[in-house]
């Protein structure tokens, strides 16, 4: 009994951390917005902690970084208007993690296109 006990706490010590992970290796496909939430919004005990929030990171920066450089030229114009001061990187994926909580029936998009969905509605210009 003492054995069969130990064996069970044991297993309880190596299945939990599995079970309360919330990224998945199929997230960093970012099939979906919803894949993309899951990165960004990873919790510090995650084991793919590390790695989910510096690719939401990565993906919200570059995707961002891309549309500036289209808009580039003379008969350029953008309809995102990010304020000045610029809030922070951080700031920014904390707002844009609120807006996909808030928005679900974007969760099946292309996370690119929900996030300028948010850029669209945070900061369109005037």
């Amino acid at each position: 009994m003492k054995h069969r006990i130990i064996t069970i706490m044991l297993l309880g010590l190596f299945v939990a951390p599995l079970a309360a992970q919330a990224v998945e290796e199929i997230d960093f496909e970012v099939r979906t917005t919803q894949n993309l939430l899951n990165l960004c919004s990873a919790s510090p005990d995650d084991i793919l902690y590390a790695e989910a929030i510096n690719f939401c990171h990565g993906y919200l920066v570059g995707a961002y970084h891309y549309h500036e450089v289209s808009r580039i030229g003379p008969n350029a114009d953008s309809e995102i208007c990010v304020p000045v001061p610029a809030p922070s990187r951080n700031e920014t994926v904390d707002l844009f993690i609120e807006w996909v909580k808030a928005n679900p029936q974007h969760h099946n998009e292309l996370p690119v296109e929900a996030q300028f969905r948010f850029l669209h509605e945070t900061w369109l210009c005037d």
